[in-house]
């Protein structure tokens, strides 16, 4: 049964290529997360992904552990744990405040009230083999989700015509982690580590073909959806300043909102009248409107 064994020479290589390549794929979303560091904001990416995969890699441990003799398991998503933390911490920093308590409430949800839930509930409730069966189903449903999390990237690149958000070489590191890890699944008889990689696969490649169609597709301008949201802005927000000649006195400028642009056309009339009447006027010589 463990993948360590040297009993099953081809079972270690495939997991300890699973590792390296697994470990490469934890790492494809640095640039990603440079350039949220860089621009001081997280753009339009989003932290679904990053929080189902530390909860995957948490149940994958707790099912190694239970299971006994899988190091390999334990060694890359001990690996995951902490970089996926990285990755969230870094989102939580630069997130806007939205983003930010939308996480932080998955977390907990799913990271913390999960994870302790599945722990206690599989720890008291069930013993023997039966507990890894059932740890190990839920750790297959789950690692489903980590698979189908990245739906929403797919279907922001179908719908911008851009691959800006789905780097490729993330795709295909993890249809080659897939790819190995369901061999190793299929070497050491361990049908729970081997299912969720079928779908995987399956994903990856899908995320590969669309990157190949929509890598040369012009994107949809996103200023469009900008330029409507500024055309929401309250009135209130627009001032107009009018600045009418000067007196030795002082200025006539007033500063108003624009929605009482029609009381303010009165200005000049006004201010013109009390230049006519005062000594040492320079008449009024602009508008200006900001």
């Amino acid at each position: 049964m463990g993948g360590l064994s040297m009993e099953h020479p081809w079972a270690f290589a495939f997991g300890l290529l699973g590792n390296v390549i697994s470990f490469s794929s934890l790492l494809a979303p640095i640039p990603t997360f440079y350039r949220i560091f860089k621009s001081k904001s997280t753009e339009g990416f989003q932290s679904v992904p990053y929080v189902v995969a530390l909860f995957s890699a948490m149940l994958w441990i707790f099912y190694a552990l239970v299971k006994t003799g899988e190091g390999l398991l334990i060694s890359i998503n001990a690996a995951g744990c902490v970089i996926e933390t990285v990755y969230i911490v870094m989102y939580l920093v630069y997130a806007p405040r939205k983003a930010k308590i939308f996480t932080a409430k998955i977390v907990v949800l799913l990271n913390i009230t999960g994870f302790g839930l599945i722990f206690l509930l599989t720890l008291f409730a069930f013993h023997g083999e039966t507990r890894v069966v059932s740890l190990g189903w839920i750790c297959v449903g789950f690692s489903v989700c980590v698979f189908v999390a990245p739906l929403s990237i797919i279907g922001r690149v179908i719908k911008t015509k851009s691959v800006e958000y789905m780097p490729f070489t993330l795709s295909l590191t993890l249809t080659l982690s897939a790819i190995v890890w369901f061999l190793y699944g299929l070497l050491i008889k361990d049908k729970y580590v081997a299912l969720p990689n079928i779908l995987g696969f399956t994903f990856g490649v899908i995320q590969m073909v669309l990157y190949v169609f929509y890598m040369n597709k012009t994107p949809v301008a996103s200023e469009v959806k900008e330029g409507k949201e500024a055309w929401k802005a309250p009135a209130e927000d627009h001032v107009v300043v009018i600045n009418v000649g000067k007196t030795d006195k002082g200025s006539c400028a007033e500063v108003r909102p624009v929605t009482e642009m029609a009381s303010a056309v009165d200005v000049p009339r006004r201010c013109a009248a009390e230049a006519a009447a005062a000594p040492g006027v320079d008449f009024a010589r602009s508008v200006d409107v900001v």
